[in-house]
């Protein structure tokens, strides 16, 4: 079969899903995204009970293909509600088309409707794309890093590495994400400034093939750091895969180091040193007690 031609961003439906048929057709979309083989994807019998039990499952469509997904259900840590986004995918075929911001400010409305005012999640930090997404255009600010989250997956995304998550929490009406949602950010001078001063978390050098490899983890120095992680992890995978569980495992040395003398992440940006773009979480001194660098689910 051929493959179709991804449509303009313009022409995309978002709707919450109603029919059996979509649910299922979720479940296609997962696992294309992830590269699903052994691994099943949330059944489309679960999608129907979150979506009719306080949960949202969203669908984005391309004429009536399913071009991607949002899945996600109430949840409570003991003092307030939320929404926790556990899943948010998109067919390769209709990738760089910014359907994962169109997703999440969508989700964004519906759980805004339901008079919830924070949708959590976690994803990978190696993930700069996703990365850039999430802390810089949406706003959303880490909370903790979980280690090993998920244990052994056997998917594309996550084969052969340790499943290390970041927990984010997004709250929807504070003032510095209704900034970003309207389009103010640093500047690339600001970004630039930001990095000369700030301390280095993560040392990184070139291998033989041109890639960033990180050569030494420290801990963060002054009221700035910067933590390095790849530019872009797929090249890591493809061209240095021996290296990934290097890079997994000083990223998580980063983040303990930081988080256990009280710095937060307040952002992230691609900055170009010498005239390379590499990608840097961005922290600064905050209360001791706010994250937690955790070894086990929460």
């Amino acid at each position: 079969m051929a493959a179709r031609t991804p449509p303009s961003p313009d022409v995309f439906r978002l709707r919450r899903l109603e029919k059996p048929e979509e649910f299922r057709h979720v479940e296609d979309v997962e696992r294309r995204a992830w590269g699903l083989s052994d691994e099943p994807p949330v059944p489309a019998s679960l999608e129907r009970a979150f979506q009719d039990h306080g949960g949202l499952v969203l669908g984005a469509y391309a004429d009536v293909h399913l071009a991607g997904f949002s899945v996600g259900f109430l949840g409570w840590d003991g003092e307030r509600l939320y929404h926790y986004s556990h899943l948010t995918g998109v067919r390769p075929e209709y990738r760089n088309h910014h359907l994962g911001l169109r997703l999440k400010l969508f989700q964004r409305e519906e759980v805004l409707k339901q008079g919830l005012d924070e949708i959590r999640w976690t994803f990978d930090p190696l993930q700069s794309r996703n990365a850039q997404l999430f802390l810089r255009r949406l706003g959303a600010r880490p909370n903790g890093y979980k280690v090993h989250y998920y244990g052994q997956r056997s998917n594309a995304l996550d084969q052969g590495l340790e499943t290390d998550r970041l927990r984010v929490v997004w709250s929807l009406r504070a003032p510095e994400v209704e900034a970003r949602l309207s389009g103010r950010f640093p500047s690339a001078a600001d970004d630039a400034a930001r990095h000369a001063r700030s301390s280095a978390i993560v040392t990184t050098a070139a291998s033989e093939s041109g890639l960033r490899l990180p050569t030494e983890v420290a801990e963060p120095e002054g009221p700035s750091a910067h933590l390095e992680v790849p530019f872009d992890i797929d090249l890591i995978r493809t061209h240095e895969p021996e290296a990934l569980r290097r890079w997994r495992h000083a990223v998580r040395d980063a983040f303990r180091a930081a988080f256990d003398l009280g710095y937060v992440i307040d952002d992230f940006a691609t900055v170009p040193v010498e005239h390379e773009r590499r990608s840097f979480y961005l922290l600064s001194p905050g209360e001791r007690s706010s994250p937690t660098a955790a070894a086990g689910s929460g």
